[in-house]
């Protein structure tokens, strides 16, 4: 992605030949510091501390150790991206902002030394070289998050990254700035969200509706005329300006437009959990807009023309071919204790009436516990115990009390058909954690707003007709799927081409109307995002450019 970026700028050329005699002076002070970062030293120029101890360098080496930053625009263009960075969700201050700001406003006045305008010109690379790596890949490492993280990238190698210069030397770094975002329209999306709640924020955000008893419509209520006030600042009710205290058909409307939006039961009613979300404040709104432009960084840049993306805290799979929606499903995803992890993989093939071989998590807190109490369990649920090689083992001869006490020595197998917990048709992936995506007989389930219901695996509503597009192939239609299924025997089909699924977590988003959308945090990770990201600017410990 960077490579495509900053190769489309312009190939890489110079015009240090023209430098003024004052920026020939800076020459001598900008080897210096650049001699310094080689030798291992830590550069701190003021209070400011140059992070880039790879780029910068060799910027400057192959500059001769010149400015870099001989044109105005340039310059100004930068301080514009800076003075606008809080609408991506990062802080300007990781940028070296005030320092800079204090060495323009010298260069303005023409009192900068030789000494300081090389500090200028090395701030102000830092400074693109920070913000660059932030959009590109993220401030948030999420490896420090999760070790497990696979969905790891850089920003290209050394050569790419130098191609910024070319940025600068023409004065287009405000196009680079902005092609260094995410270009997935979500992403757009999403600083849409945080720009409209700012503006909230700005006009005093929201009084909480006070507490008290559940309010249901038709009643009358001294608490009404706040509930109009508060649906009123995020545009779920149009008109506030009735004093009435009767909870009319026009708030109702309001209030289930409210639910909607906060992954709430859309029936109308103030209780416990409406009153909360309507009670959480504007900053933290905006905070968790934030975190959520973070993750989008990290996923967003590098996606192929065709990918599944599992949308866990919303509950919902997207396909996605040649930048188009093509199908959507609800889904049900992990319990908070069994949660559905984030990685990143690709689809491989497709079982039709597939067998489920229990995984030893769920053997050893939930199936060999109601076998103990009832050794019927299996017969009823057409499980089968088997040996690690495939035998079948008679369950009569197995003392159940034992477990699951102790290792049990078996596996256990259900076979295919209506019971089977993977319903008819299973999606194939590899990963560590023997998660995937799934049909399901717990269908009734699918209507319920909160579905993190699962064992960590996703189940899908429409499978029929996410296994059609998958295969994208004639001869594989609907028609055909359920033809096998009929005949109740394990088939595998393999696709013609992998497909990527990604399994993410989002906790905002918009709808199709373009309200904004707040999700639960059903795994607590939100929080985590937002303390690293008010951290101090720090690369992380992986790699970020490539050998």
């Amino acid at each position: 992605m960077l490579q495509r970026i900053f190769l489309a700028l312009i190939c890489l050329s110079f015009t240090s030949n023209l430098l003024s005699a004052a920026e020939t002076g800076t020459r001598d002070p900008i080897r210096e510091r650049v001699e310094r970062i080689r030798a291992g030293d830590t550069l701190t120029i003021g209070t400011e501390t140059v992070a880039s101890v790879q780029v910068l360098p060799a910027l400057y080496e192959q500059h001769d150790y010149a400015p870099v930053w001989t044109r105005s625009d340039s310059i100004e263009q930068l301080f514009a991206a800076l003075e606008t960075i809080d609408e991506d969700g990062l802080d300007a201050t990781d940028y070296h902002y005030e320092a800079l700001s204090a060495l323009r406003s010298a260069s303005a006045t023409g009192t900068l030394d030789p000494v300081s305008a090389a500090d200028y010109d090395i701030l102000l690379t830092d400074s693109l070289v920070r913000l660059g790596y932030h959009l590109l890949v993220g401030k948030v490492d999420p490896v420090e998050l999760d070790n497990h993280w696979n969905m790891d990238d850089t920003i290209g190698d050394l050569d790419t990254a130098l191609a910024l210069a070319q940025a600068i030397d023409r004065g287009t770094v405000d196009e680079l700035v902005e092609r260094l975002r995410p270009q997935h329209p979500a992403y757009a999306r999403l600083r849409g969200a945080l720009a409209r709640y700012r503006a909230i924020q700005q006009r005093d955000g929201w009084q909480p509706v006070p507490a008290g008893p559940v309010l249901k419509p038709g009643m009358t209520d001294q608490r009404v005329p706040a509930l109009r006030r508060r649906l009123a600042v995020t545009g779920d009710l149009a008109d506030a300006s009735s004093g009435s205290t009767e909870f009319d058909d026009a708030l109702t409307k309001g209030v289930e437009k409210f639910q909607r939006r906060h992954g709430l039961e859309a029936d109308g009613i103030v209780g416990p959990s409406t009153l909360r979300a309507l009670n959480v404040p504007v900053q933290d709104r905006i905070d968790q807009i934030r975190v959520n432009l973070e993750r989008a960084r990290w996923v967003l840049h590098r996606l192929p023309d065709e990918y599944v993306l599992t949308d866990i805290a919303g509950f919902r799979v997207v396909y996605f071919r040649n930048g188009n929606l093509i199908w959507q499903s609800r889904a049900q995803v992990g319990k908070p204790y069994r949660k559905t992890p984030v990685f990143r993989s690709k689809i491989t093939y497709l079982d039709i009436n597939p067998t489920w071989t229990v995984p030893p998590t769920i053997l050893n807190q939930d199936i060999l516990p109601r076998l103990k109490k009832d050794p019927d369990y299996l017969r009823k649920k057409d499980m089968r115990v088997l040996t690690f090689d495939g035998k079948p083992v008679d369950e009569r001869t197995i003392d159940w009390s034992l477990y699951p006490g102790r290792k049990f020595p078996y596996m256990i197998r259900q076979n295919p058909g209506p019971q089977n917990a993977l319903g008819r048709i299973k999606f194939m992936f590899p990963n560590q954690y023997a998660v995937y995506l799934h049909d399901t007989p717990s269908k009734s389930l699918f209507g319920r707003t909160d579905r993190a219901l699962s064992s960590g695996c996703i189940r899908i509503e429409n499978p029929y007709e996410f296994g059609v597009l998958l295969l994208n192939n004639p001869q594989w239609d609907k028609a055909r799927i359920l033809a096998v299924v009929e005949r109740g025997k394990t088939t595998t089909v393999r696709l013609d081409h992998p497909v990527t699924v990604i399994l993410m977590y989002w906790t905002v988003d918009t709808n199709s109307a373009g309200d904004v959308v707040f999700r639960n945090d059903i795994y607590q990770r939100d929080a985590a995002v937002l303390a690293a990201l008010k951290r101090p600017f720090h690369f992380r410990k992986s790699p970020v450019l490539k050998p």
